[in-house]
């Protein structure tokens, strides 16, 4: 079991399989927030659900509305369980804390540094803690 420390841009605790997709995703046309699957034809991960998942991006993609669609799919329930970004997004972020407040659940946002990013697996179960401490195998 490998353990890091990541920095916490919204906070929470999450586990589930990781979906690294490797490249930027906007959730603005690019996410159906009803089912959770990535419905940006361009996108190599078209086709795949994110709920649930531990998404893995290296960041967001697109205009401020990513955070409604994220708020929308918390709503739904087809949201992603955490979402690990390799750079800082604060509309991801700002959309996870909206969704905390709305509705008393979001997932965890986090940065974690490139040699970490570079581990992570699609399908690997990763837990991340409140303390931003992520555990993956």
């Amino acid at each position: 079991m490998k353990q890091f420390q990541a920095r916490i841009l919204a906070g929470g605790r999450a586990s589930g399989p990781a979906l690294v997709l490797p490249e930027a995703l906007s959730l603005w046309g690019g996410l159906d927030p009803e089912t959770g699957e990535i419905i940006d034809r361009r996108h190599p991960n078209s086709g795949d659900n994110v709920a649930g998942k531990a998404l893995v991006l290296p960041l967001g993609r697109g205009s401020s509305s990513a955070s409604s669609i994220l708020l929308e799919a918390v709503r739904q329930g087809t949201a992603p369980a955490a979402i690990i970004l390799a750079e800082t997004d604060a509309i991801l972020a700002l959309g996870a804390a909206v969704a905390r407040e709305m509705y008393d659940q979001a997932p965890p946002v986090v940065v974690v540094d490139t040699a970490v990013y570079q581990q992570l697996r699609t399908g690997q179960t990763v837990t991340i803690n409140e303390d931003g401490l992520i555990s993956f195998q």
